[in-house]
């Protein structure tokens, strides 16, 4: 299975975020969040390779140090959109390995732990599958389990019913690191409850997030790296 993760510029990040963070910190967040995204799938077994497309040089270099591969952005930002990123990180990663299995990731998964995507993989069946969101609405993960099959990827707002009506199986097991994207101060507050990775944990302590760190440590899991 190779993984595909797709990040637009940091300058336009996370502007619902706005009540939680300054401006210049929310580009700092998804950089970490990206981060520990990254790391996860890097380290989860079954994961051959993980490809990040962005047109952002910072998050180039960051991914790159990770050891993941980067593709640059199809088309000039604004016009083609996550999917079309998608598609073509799909399409540089078949070029380069031949008809093998493909996962689309979401990239705001700081909580995501890489025993979570090793799951999901065997939880599989042949073809496509898909892992929704905490709120049930949103697609965190879609796989392809089809060398021949395109990605075909249709996130965006109630992507999770428009996968499974594409023809995509939901696959339902307890992965709450996974489902946990990050879009409002409300996701964050979770997702560090949860168990932030350890880019995102130094910028909270950092930044003085202080109600999301103290909720992380109420509920400390072993081996979690928290803020």
């Amino acid at each position: 299975m190779h993984a595909v993760i797709a990040v637009k510029s940091l300058a336009d990040a996370k502007s619902r975020l706005a009540d939680r963070l300054q401006p210049q910190d929310r580009p700092r967040l998804v950089l970490a969040m990206l981060t520990d995204t990254v790391t996860a799938a890097v380290a989860a077994p079954g994961i051959s390779t993980v490809t990040v497309v962005t047109p952002d040089g910072e998050v180039s270099r960051v991914v790159r140090e990770l050891g993941a591969w980067v593709e640059p952005e199809p088309l000039p930002e604004g016009q083609g959109g996550l999917n079309a990123a998608l598609s073509a990180g799909a399409a540089a990663v078949r070029q380069r390995h031949g008809p093998v299995d493909l996962l689309a990731l979401q990239a705001d998964l700081p909580a995501l732990r890489p025993q979570e995507l090793s799951g999901v993989l065997a939880a599989a069946g042949p073809r496509r599958s898909v892992v929704a969101d905490h709120e049930g609405s949103g697609t965190v993960a879609l796989l392809v389990r089809d060398g021949a099959a395109p990605l075909r990827p249709l996130f965006g707002p109630d992507s999770a019913r428009r996968h499974i009506a594409a023809g995509a199986v939901e696959l339902l097991g307890e992965w709450p690191g996974l489902r946990q994207d990050v879009d409002t101060a409300a996701d964050l507050d979770r997702a560090a409850a949860l168990g932030v990775g350890v880019a995102t944990g130094a910028l909270l302590r950092e930044l003085g997030v202080s109600r999301a760190c103290h909720a992380a440590k109420q509920v400390r899991r072993a081996g979690s790296s928290l803020c």
